[in-house]
């Protein structure tokens, strides 16, 4: 099938675009409002862009909680949403209003970090403190509610020991999950490896691709 994404008139049950990109990483953000409240939130509009140094990014519907403690506080932390956590960072979505502590709510151990001010999540295995950046604002429909996406720098990682083996961190232990669209998740429990060709043999392809044929 083709639609016209403007239009969104593909027929269907629901909007398909959150789940043909898939599966996307959960950025759980914790962040402090000006009078000291908690708030945590998850986020499948989520990744990290660049290294040296290294940044993060989520985007939202709009200035919600997140977004407007960080545009006052500058400063914020991305917890890793795992399978054991899959229950707590559902109930870190609902729709509270403001100033409510959903890291309580959530019955989850709020710990302190080094060098930023909001708490990590005790319970996660990888915590990421973020300094802020600069705030993004793409066009919508609703000029009420823009797309806005808020970039952070990562100033200090937290990992937990248990998962680092023979100098490697050994992600699939951890089982993050992922968001898949609709009310689907996925989680992680398998990885595979695969070299990435060096450049002799880049070089190599292009040679092949560039010898005349036989006559």
């Amino acid at each position: 099938m083709f639609y016209d994404a403007i239009a969104n008139d593909h027929g269907l049950r629901h909007d398909p675009f959150k789940a043909l990109v898939v599966p996307r990483p959960i950025g759980w953000i914790s962040s402090l409002a000006r009078d000291g409240t908690v708030n945590l939130a998850p986020y499948s509009y989520f990744n990290a862009v660049g290294s040296n140094p290294h940044y993060v990014l989520f985007s939202s519907g709009g200035y919600k909680h997140s977004a407007a403690n960080i545009a006052a506080t500058k400063e914020f932390v991305c917890n890793l949403a795992t399978w054991d956590l899959r229950e707590q960072m559902n109930l870190t979505s609902a729709p509270l209003p403001a100033g409510v502590d959903e890291m309580r709510i959530a019955g989850l151990t709020p710990a302190p970090c080094r060098l930023v001010r909001p708490p990590r999540v005790a319970e996660s295995p990888v915590a990421l403190e973020c300094v802020y950046t600069q705030t993004l604002e793409l066009p919508a429909d609703d000029p009420d509610e823009p797309n806005v996406i808020i970039i952070g720098k990562v100033v200090g990682i937290h990992i937990e020991d248990a998962f680092i083996r023979d100098g490697l961190v050994d992600a699939a232990a951890m089982k993050p999950i992922a968001r898949c669209g609709y009310m689907d998740y996925a989680v992680v429990t398998e990885m595979f490896s695969m070299r990435r060709p060096s450049a002799a043999e880049a070089q190599a392809l292009l040679a092949r691709q560039t010898k005349p044929a036989a006559e």
